[in-house]
């Protein structure tokens, strides 16, 4: 009896207590405020400023930071260097799993890490993905109209093609050498170093030669080189598959280049990784909440009208959204044969492209 009356008065006292609580700390009872309150989130960009990636986070930003409860402050930072290994290794090694830093990587970054190139110390099943707005690209290889490249014959008739890249490991920059391998280029050469629109200014002005490009972001930054015929164009890569951007109709695809179910699996292999890659990316160890409370502010961005308006007007880009769980399925799915990955690791480094 003594201690049911014990236990009795013990859990009586703690009633009187909670209630006191809730009557005059309704702050702590009812009110808790929510983590992002009065905090500061860094965004940490894997590319330099004035590019199309930069544009699109640009376009991203005031709705994160709308749908995040509590409002945070959200400040931009940028890491380029090594096609996204320098800012996706930071997230991996150097980032506290706070909540606190996000990092947005272009999907060069996969293809990296996943192929295990030199200098790359973060592991792609490990990252947290929080879903990127624009999963759906198509690339177009094309050369400077001067060059009279106007045909496939008269392409690889040409030696020594001079091709445009921001980096070693850069998507465009795989992208370029997956196009003139199976294009059977000659001794084509690849000029690197330069930010998003040097890219582009490189080929318009004579610097390089040709790229391999976004068909989105030619339209909307560079609309003359179809109207006016500034370009040649010569194939396209689609990701996923579908139908050819209107602007390009007739371009042969990529894979109708392809000599054998092994070149057809490299083909396979860049596409999955891009789908999983261009990414908004939490360090490893990530509360469990905070990676929840980012996502669901991704997912409420996503299927706001007004950012789907602005996001096309600022980037010239249509918006595919794709949620951060269906990034991690692509990840997974990413074919890992060795005879696959030895191959790609060619086009992903700067080593002269392997013979077919």
């Amino acid at each position: 009896m003594r201690s049911r009356r014990y236990g009795f008065v013990y859990l009586s006292r703690t009633i009187i207590c909670v209630t006191l609580a809730c009557l005059f700390l309704p702050g702590y009872a009812f009110s808790q405020e929510p983590f992002y309150k009065g905090k500061t989130i860094t965004l940490l960009q894997g590319r330099a400023p004035g590019g199309q990636g930069d544009l699109r986070v640009r376009a991203l930003l005031p709705f994160l930071q709308k749908y995040i409860p509590g409002n945070p402050n959200i400040v931009f930072d940028y890491m380029p260097g090594g096609g996204g290994r320098k800012a996706a290794n930071y997230i991996f090694k150097g980032a506290r799993p706070d909540g606190l830093t996000i990092a947005n990587v272009g999907g060069g970054f996969v293809a990296n890490g996943i192929l295990g190139l030199e200098g790359v110390l973060y592991d792609v099943d490990k990252l947290i993905y929080l879903g990127t707005p624009n999963s759906v690209v198509q690339y177009v290889f094309l050369t400077n109209a001067k060059l009279g490249l106007s045909s496939l014959e008269k392409l690889r008739a040409h030696s020594g093609l001079r091709l445009s890249a921001a980096s070693v490991g850069h998507d465009q920059y795989i992208m370029g050498r997956i196009f003139a391998w199976f294009l059977d280029l000659k001794n084509t050469r690849f000029v690197t170093g330069y930010t998003g629109p040097e890219v582009y200014i490189a080929v318009e002005s004579g610097e390089a030669d040709g790229r391999a490009a976004d068909t989105e972001a030619i339209i909307f930054h560079y609309p003359q080189w179809v109207e006016k015929g500034l370009m040649d164009f010569h194939a396209i890569h689609k990701v996923p598959k579908g139908e050819n951007h209107p602007s390009f109709p007739k371009l042969p695809e990529l894979e109708t280049f392809a000599r054998s179910p092994k070149e057809v699996n490299i083909i396979v292999l860049q596409r999955n990784m891009e789908l999983g890659g261009t990414a908004y990316l939490l360090p490893p160890g990530t509360a469990k909440e905070r990676v929840a409370i980012l996502r669901e502010a991704m997912r409420k961005t996503f299927k706001d009208p007004a950012f789907l308006i602005k996001f096309k007007k600022d980037s010239g880009i249509n918006p595919t959204p794709l949620a951060g769980e269906q990034q991690e399925n692509y990840i997974k799915e990413i074919p890992r044969d060795r005879e696959t990955i030895e191959l790609f690791k060619k086009f992903a480094g700067a080593e002269t492209l392997p013979p077919r």
